[in-house]
């Protein structure tokens, strides 16, 4: 039998250019579908009904690069660079990481989204010490019910073995073993990619066999690129040119430190962006290149990246970009005297680039990321009646201007409400318990470390 669910009555942003923003409208959800999205909708009587006034109705955000196993170190790195981070994090609480802390970690972080209104994510999962961490990994966002690309890292047990001209290949018999285990199909609510180290990080036979790897199994690279001190010098975009390895299947993150010619090669080529700005800005990894992607013809997507130096909500990474790109122009400007550019970024580009563009960055535009029909139930409903919305002038910048996670009141997933009231329907304190025991568990193996 169809379960119906119709949301009455609220503001509702589509961030489909076709159906546009309806100030009063309804959404109909059949199963795990979007059926319709009109401004009055005669639903049958056998529609369970929530009335949304004075809410605002958003598709949900995506956040196209976490690494979801840092939730149990959370806060850890508060002043750290992109260059202390590899030494803080990655040379000292990776390698002592079992997977039950694993497992804790993307539970946690999993529903931490979730609260948050983020119901896609991609977790950028390197941390896979064991064959049984990745199926930790996994068995925390199942468990959460979110809407995740697992991309497939490669283990962090020595900085020196993985991150300088590394010669250790992702073992490709895990690799296979966990997409024929969890993802033989690409159709449901989990699907899979691989988390690449790239270039310069590794020599150039591990690139290619990992790109190779990717390929052959069908699944999309995720690869960090363009960044601070460490990577932000190695042209990585123009290696892989060089390579014969770019294509439309990788998205590039971070990007900070392109050359011209890498943005071309990157557009060229199809590939996508996925920036980090709250992290770049404040880790030394560079600007936060928002403007640079569009004017090169590309969509570029939002992303949390750790939450052991910032907040894991997707309302502050709009704030970052929208920012820090306006205030780089702004200062450019009053430098040469002369009027800021038309092309300013807008509070509507910040909005598509949460949402819509993020799903295109994470190769799911068809079924997420917009309150299309046919498309997939992802819907968040934001209350917009508290005292830092109210009075609602213009719908979109209260969202990405004004809104937080205490106004984040119901969130759905595949038609499936995973928040409800405000509260999140999962068992919290159970989450909290877990993360909290791995968090003691870790810092006691790093402190007893000769």
């Amino acid at each position: 039998m169809t379960h119906r669910m119709l949301l009455r009555g609220g503001h509702v942003l589509t961030m489909d250019p076709a159906l546009g923003d309806l100030p009063v409208g309804d959404v109909l959800i059949e199963d795990d579908t979007i059926a319709a999205v009109d401004r009055r909708i005669d639903a049958d009587v056998d529609a369970e009904v929530i009335d949304v006034g004075g809410r605002i109705v958003i598709p949900g955000f995506v956040d196209t690069h976490r690494h979801t196993w840092e939730a149990a170190i959370r806060g850890c790195a508060p002043n750290a660079t992109l260059d202390d981070y590899f030494v803080e994090v990655l040379d000292t609480f990776a390698p002592v990481y079992a997977p039950e802390d694993v497992y804790a970690s993307n539970l946690a972080g999993a529903l931490e989204c979730l609260n948050a209104g983020i119901t896609t994510l991609v977790d950028w999962s390197h941390i896979n010490n064991t064959p049984d961490h990745p199926d930790a990994a996994i068995r925390g966002l199942q468990e959460a019910g979110i809407r995740a690309q697992y991309a497939y890292g490669s283990a962090n047990t020595s900085l020196a073995d993985y991150w300088f001209e590394s010669k250790l290949v992702i073992p490709k018999e895990d690799v296979e073993r966990v997409r024929s285990t969890y993802f033989s199909s690409d159709g449901g609510l989990l699907t899979m990619a691989l988390a690449t180290r790239g270039p310069g990080f590794c020599v150039d036979d591990v690139v290619r066999a990992e790109w190779a790897l990717a390929r052959e199994l069908d699944i999309p690279i995720t690869v960090h690129v363009g960044m601070g001190r460490l990577a932000g010098r190695f042209g990585m975009v123009k290696q892989l040119d060089a390579l014969g390895l770019l294509g439309a299947d990788t998205t590039f993150i971070h990007c900070c430190y392109f050359s011209d010619e890498e943005w071309r090669l990157v557009a060229d080529s199809g590939g996508t962006i996925s920036i980090a700005p709250q992290v770049e800005l404040q880790m030394g990894h560079g600007w936060p290149p928002v403007m640079k992607a569009i004017e090169n013809g590309l969509r570029p997507s939002l992303s949390i990246d750790v939450v052991t130096t910032v907040p894991g909500d997707m309302f502050t990474q709009m704030r970052a970009a929208f920012g820090a790109e306006r205030a780089r122009v702004n200062a450019a400007c009053w430098e040469a005297d002369t009027p800021v550019p038309e092309s300013m970024l807008t509070a509507r580009q910040m909005l598509e680039m949460a949402t819509v563009h993020g799903a295109h960055v994470a190769g799911l535009e068809d079924r997420t990321g917009s309150l299309t029909p046919g498309k997939q139930a992802d819907i968040v409903v934001l209350d917009a009646s508290s005292l830092n919305m109210a009075p609602v002038h213009d719908p979109v910048a209260a969202v990405t201007l004004c809104a937080d996670v205490s106004n984040v009141e119901t969130v759905i997933v595949g038609g499936t409400v995973r928040k409800r009231d405000g509260r999140l329907l999962a068992d919290v304190d159970r989450a909290r318990g877990l993360v909290e025991s791995s968090r003691d568990r870790v810092v006691a193996a790093v402190e007893s470390k000769p």
